[in-house]
């Protein structure tokens, strides 16, 4: 295979568009069965039951290259709709899917590869995504600080054991995790529990977002948006701090603004 047309493979979200702007030529855009991504027309669409023939449907429309972006959730599978040539990769597929998020991202990528098809990431296609080392909005205080780094080893050993990429801390004390209903749904759970906070006075509080140690850097990378800073300031906490250069930011000039107008900070933590 010598063409290297990139398909994004795109969920939900808002991602999808911000890699497609970001590329000089028109991408193909496929998306999973139920999984529309916003703002672009979906070209071809594709089930996991039939992953053979659209890998083969990927080859002849000239793609070389792929790059998954946007969120999905795991599929249920109807073995009625299942072809003889992907029927032979789904034990092997479950048996991801059993072992956890990362298991199942790493033989997706592996099958991908196997059929000749170049995985690539957003620091290959949009590098301007992940935000470098930096104060971006607001400052940072002592406190801040002391909270960023509780937060920072509790996402740590979150990603360790493939559970969530962002936690919450006020005055060094966990309020919140992230996990499978995600980052909205955490901080909707901070927000509901703000009576059990201390006392804001004496520190403001963080959500923080990380990668997962060692984690494949071309698929699943934490993104962060306008909507985060939102639901930040909703959850009553004095800012939002990622780990620098591992983040998606969807349009940063707008968060930037947003953390103003909110009176939060936005850190890039390196």
């Amino acid at each position: 295979m010598t063409s290297m047309r990139t398909a994004i493979i795109a969920g939900h979200g808002c991602l999808p568009v911000a890699l497609a702007a970001a590329m000089p030529d028109a991408p193909l855009v496929a998306a999973l069965d139920g999984f529309t991504p916003d703002g672009l027309t979906v070209d071809l669409r594709f089930r996991v039951e039939r992953l053979v023939p659209f890998l083969r449907a990927l080859e002849r429309d000239g793609v070389g290259q792929v790059i998954f972006a946007g969120a999905v959730t795991r599929p249920k599978l109807d073995p009625a709709l299942l072809d003889e040539a992907t029927a032979g990769l789904l034990p092997r597929l479950m048996q991801a899917m059993a072992a956890g998020d990362d298991a199942t991202l790493r033989v997706v990528i592996e099958l991908f590869e196997e059929f000749g098809f170049s995985v690539v990431g957003v620091e290959e296609l949009a590098p301007a995504l992940l935000p470098t080392a930096g104060v971006l909005a607001g400052t940072i205080t002592p406190r801040d600080e002391a909270d960023v780094a509780r937060a920072a080893k509790i996402v740590m050993a979150l990603g360790a054991v493939d559970v969530g990429q962002g936690a919450v801390v006020v005055q060094g004390l966990c309020l919140g995790v992230e996990a499978l209903p995600g980052t909205d749904a955490l901080l909707t759970q901070v927000a509901g529990i703000g009576g059990l906070r201390p006392d804001p006075a004496r520190g403001r509080g963080v959500f923080y977002k990380a990668a997962k140690p060692g984690q494949d850097r071309r698929i699943d990378l934490p993104t962060i948006g306008p909507q985060t800073l939102r639901g930040v300031a909703a959850a009553g906490l004095g800012g939002l701090a990622f780990q620098a250069g591992s983040v998606i930011c969807l349009d940063l000039a707008e968060m930037k603004r947003l953390a103003g107008e909110l009176d939060l900070y936005l850190w890039a933590r390196g």
